[in-house]
């Protein structure tokens, strides 16, 4: 079975995070940490990788933390993954050295993450904080609030 690399997994459940517990402050590593049990060390990095990518924005100051970038129903799980896979491509790309691997091995695995890729694009971080809710594994902010323009 395939798996997602664990920072891919986590850059996921990162901003899932930060996209249901929206409020006024911005949502700080620590507490995603402390919700998720996802290493900070990992965290970090996942982190600004995700500002970089237009995910988040990152916030200074003793109240800092992360919002997102755009509302949760304009970002989808598939641009996610692309701004955390980005910084690995230049490693997946010599994966397949030898001919066989070039030319046959390599487009079966391109179009199998193509249709992963086209599967992740179809679900919103809007999607994700409404599964939450009905699977009742997290509750709501008690505000009531998230991100919308």
């Amino acid at each position: 079975m395939l798996h997602l690399p664990k920072k891919m997994l986590y850059a996921l459940e990162a901003v899932v995070d930060i996209a249901f517990n929206a409020r006024p402050d911005p949502v700080q590593s620590k507490e995603i940490t402390k919700r998720q049990g996802i290493p900070l060390r990992y965290l970090e990095q996942v982190m600004q990788q995700l500002v970089h990518g237009g995910i988040l924005k990152g916030v200074r100051g003793p109240r800092g933390g992360y919002r997102l970038a755009r509302e949760r129903r304009r970002i989808t799980a598939g641009d996610v993954i692309r701004v955390i896979s980005a910084a690995e491509a230049e490693e997946e790309a010599q994966i397949f050295t030898s001919e066989i691997g070039q030319k046959v091995v390599g487009p079966l695995w391109n179009d199998a993450q193509a249709s992963l890729l086209a599967e992740l694009d179809s679900v919103t971080l809007e999607d994700l904080c409404q599964r939450a809710m009905k699977k009742g594994r997290v509750e709501a902010p008690s505000d009531g609030s998230h991100f919308e323009i």
